[in-house]
């Protein structure tokens, strides 16, 4: 397991980033949450809040320099789990280029400019900038914004569709539920605790990884037996 961590994570109060951070904040060895807010938020033990105009022209930079000085004190991940979730029908798709390949990417940027290895981006299934779908379509490109930049580790999360979550309504996650394979649902805090354990586990690793609800599943709950076990190692 990764020792004395951190994670530069963009949001953090959302649905998904807000069980991502839980589920690190449950880790020992995660030394600090940096949370990178628009708006101040209330503070929390190993949590420390940096508020940043998203939509500024220096955003990366301001970002590497965050990330520098998060750096100077040991190893740090990036995370971003930024997504317009159920409202997205009623944005433009230039207003989610805006969210999500500017403000995404210059986060990514900046991450990458400051020496971070590891990003972990949040997706959806079947994203592919060939779509005819418009929410598919520049999700795939989002990932392609961020894969162009060089991590040497990046780890890109694809959900179905994510239960446990405000924006996702309740008949909707039951007809998820009988739907086989990576359409299906995953629990957002699933969701939170495999980004967790690939920080956790993998940081130190290369290449890129695409993890669909399996996969997701998966890797969550290996990371439950890793953390058992530490636990009773000690």
């Amino acid at each position: 397991m990764n020792q004395n961590f951190a994670a530069i994570i963009l949001g953090g109060t959302g649905q998904v980033d807000g069980a991502a951070v839980a589920e690190l904040l449950a880790i020992p060895e995660c030394r600090e949450v940096v949370m990178v807010t628009r708006k101040p938020i209330a503070p929390r033990s190993r949590v420390r809040n940096v508020v940043l105009d998203t939509g500024a022209a220096d955003f990366a930079e301001r970002t590497a320099a965050l990330a520098r000085e998060v750096l100077s004190q040991g190893p740090v991940s990036a995370v971003s789990c930024v997504g317009v979730g159920s409202g997205s029908m009623r944005w433009s798709e230039e207003e989610l280029k805006r969210l999500e390949l500017g403000v995404v990417g210059a986060f990514a940027r900046g991450s990458h400019y400051a020496g971070i290895a590891q990003f972990c981006l949040l997706s959806a299934v079947g994203s592919t900038a060939r779509s005819r779908f418009r929410y598919v379509r520049v999700m795939g490109t989002k990932e392609d914004t961020v894969r162009s930049i060089g991590f040497t580790r990046l780890a890109i999360f694809r959900p179905g569709i994510i239960v446990g979550n405000a924006h996702t309504p309740d008949w909707v996650g039951w007809l998820g539920s009988l739907v086989p394979g990576p359409f299906g649902t995953i629990d957002q805090r699933i969701l939170g605790r495999s980004i967790a354990a690939e920080i956790a586990l993998h940081s130190r690793e290369a290449g890129e990884v695409i993890r669909e609800n399996a996969a997701m599943k998966e890797l969550a709950t290996k990371f439950n037996s890793v953390t058992l076990g530490f636990l009773r190692a000690v």
